[in-house]
This record gives structure tokens, C-alpha cells and sequence, in this order.
């Protein structure tokens, strides 16, 4: 099977992106009261990142238009992805979202999940326009500030197969730190990893998955220690952690106009990536995952297709 992106493909997933980039609504927001005056259209409230029904949606949305923009930059969907995103990281809409990260009452906003996903986009920017790279800066040092503000104090990490999983947000937050040359960021991810997950072992891959995961919390960890560890260290952790991936098989959503059903179908999907990241002999039961999952994406349901290209794309562009 070939799990590389190619442009009818990205045409497709960009497509699902600039559809819902700048829909506002349905949304579910995440926010926090203070008073009467907290109570504005999601628009006012982060005016960047206000579509794709919630806030890590939209920020992941974005990377997406950046990510097939700059590996297809011929295409006409390029086009339309770079105007979208130069229409929406402004220097004014920014300053919005930083404003609103910044206030009283919101240092947990979308802590890790959709923190994680501001630094993989700011990452994918860097690479591609410096224009954009300055404009998100102010709020990508807010979220470095806000995850390192909160790292040292977590005193055991979240396990669940869904945003608040800890080791999925160390992955993407590594990975920006690196591209970043974040040194002091990259050594504190580092050091929580091991202190989190080195000691585990016997990963209870029975017990997954949960009915609305889209994440694998055992796999997750497996694919950050593998950023984390030496090639021959992490072998030997592997083997001790992850003895046996025959638990692992493809699901399917009972109903996927039901957003958190419809979880599945992005659980899929990154597994693929997952165990395609963690070791070559897995490939095979990855290819199995990443032809569910992409089967899956479509614009039938907004409930999937707010997000599920995403995870898409992140798999066929092997951003590991």
C-alpha cells in the first residue's frame, strides 16, 4: 500500500479544511466566564482559530492548508490554502488569541491537545513563510510558556485515548521544539517523558480500546519514547513495553454522524502512523488501519470531516 500523500489526495483533505476554516458554527467552545462581557461569538472570542467547530480543529485545520500548500505548491488548491491562511494569521488576529490565552482563568485553554497542535503548525509554518512564521510567533511563545508553566508540575501523565493524552502532546511538542531549536523546551519534554513512561512496561493493550478514542494510549507512548531514546534503547524498551500488537485491529464507528463515535475512525488513522513510526515490522497491520481510517474521510458528516483530514494527511506525509 502506498501511504505517501499525492495531489489528488491532498486536493481532497484541503478541501474538507478550507471548508470549515471559517465556519463558525456548529462550535463547541472551551471557554471560561468571567463575566458578562465573556459572553461573544467564537469569532470575537479567538479570531484566528473560530472554525472547524472547536479551537484545536481549526488550529490543526491550518496546519493541514500549510502542510499540502508547501508539498504541492503548483497545485490550484495551494493557492486557495496560502489565502486562507493569510487571511487568518494576522498580526491582529493573534494578538486576539493571545489576548485571549493570556486572560485570567485560561492557562489550562486547550492544554495539551490543542496547545500541541498551535506548536505543529507554527513548526510547519516555520518551513514555509516566514510572513506567517512572525505573525503566529507571539502566540507559539504563549504556548511554549503555558506547557512549560504546567509540565513540571504534572505529577503523573494522562493515559486516556483522547485530547488530555499526555504522551500524544510531548510528541507533536518535541517535534516543534527540534524543528524550533528550542534547547531548554526540547530537554524539559525530554526529561518528563522519561520520567513518565521509562520505568513502563507490559502495556495492557487488552484493555484498548475505549469506545470514543481516536488515540491509542499505548501506542501514543510508544511514539514519543522512540523520539526520546536512542535507537538500541529503545528496542529494548519496545520489547518490554509492547510484547504483542495482535490487540490492535481496525474499528469501525457504529455511527459516524455521531461526533464521538466517529472517534474510531480517527483511531484508525493514527495507529497507522503510530506503528509505522515505532517499527518497520508493524507495517503490515498499519497498512490494515491506514485503509479503514482513509476509507473513512469524507465530507457526508461535518462531524468527521471538521477533522478527520487531518489525521490523514499527517499519516500520508509520514510527519513522524
Amino acid at each position: 500500500m502506498n501511504l505517501r500523500l499525492d495531489a489528488t489526495q491532498a486536493a481532497r483533505f484541503a478541501r474538507l479544511a478550507l471548508d470549515c476554516v471559517r465556519r463558525e458554527y456548529p462550535n463547541k467552545i472551551a471557554h471560561v466566564l468571567t463575566s458578562a462581557a465573556d459572553v461573544r461569538a467564537p469569532r470575537h472570542l479567538t479570531p484566528a482559530f473560530y472554525g472547524c467547530f472547536d479551537w484545536h480543529s481549526a488550529v490543526h485545520g491550518h496546519w493541514l492548508l500549510a502542510r499540502v500548500a508547501r508539498w504541492f505548491p503548483k497545485e490550484p488548491f495551494a493557492a486557495e490554502a496560502r489565502a486562507a491562511l493569510e487571511r487568518n494569521i494576522t498580526d491582529i488576529n493573534i494578538a486576539g488569541e493571545t489576548a485571549y490565552l493570556s486572560a485570567p482563568g485560561r492557562a489550562g485553554f486547550e492544554r495539551p491537545y490543542g496547545l500541541a497542535w498551535l506548536l505543529a503548525l507554527a513548526a510547519e509554518i516555520r518551513s514555509f513563510d516566514p510572513v506567517l512564521a512572525e505573525a503566529i510567533l507571539p502566540l507559539e511563545t504563549l504556548a511554549v510558556d503555558h506547557l512549560s508553566g504546567w509540565l513540571p508540575k504534572l505529577s503523573r501523565p494522562d493515559r486516556s485515548g483522547q485530547h488530555s493524552n499526555t504522551a500524544f502532546a510531548l510528541g507533536l511538542s518535541l517535534d516543534y521544539a527540534r524543528v524550533a531549536g528550542n534547547s531548554d523546551f526540547t530537554n524539559l519534554l525530554v526529561s518528563r517523558a522519561r520520567d513518565f513512561y521509562l520505568a513502563d512496561r507490559d502495556a495492557p493493550v487488552g484493555w484498548e480500546h475505549s469506545g470514543e478514542d481516536f488515540l491509542s494510549p499505548s501506542l501514543a507512548e510508544a511514539d514519543v519514547m522512540r523520539r526520546v531514546l536512542a535507537r538500541e534503547e529503545f528496542a529494548l524498551w519496545l520489547e518490554a513495553f509492547l510484547p504483542d500488537v495482535r490487540a490492535f485491529v481496525p474499528q469501525t464507528p457504529a455511527d459516524r454522524s455521531d461526533g464521538k463515535l466517529a472517534h474510531l475512525d480517527g483511531l484508525n488513522l493514527s495507529r497507522a502512523w503510530m506503528l509505522l513510526g515505532i517499527s518497520g515490522k508493524f507495517r503490515e497491520l498499519a497498512e490494515a488501519h491506514a485503509l479503514q481510517g482513509l476509507a473513512a474521510v469524507g465530507s457526508e458528516h461535518y462531524e468527521g470531516a471538521h477533522w478527520l483530514g487531518t489525521f490523514a494527511v499527517y499519516l500520508l506525509t509520514q510527519a513522524l
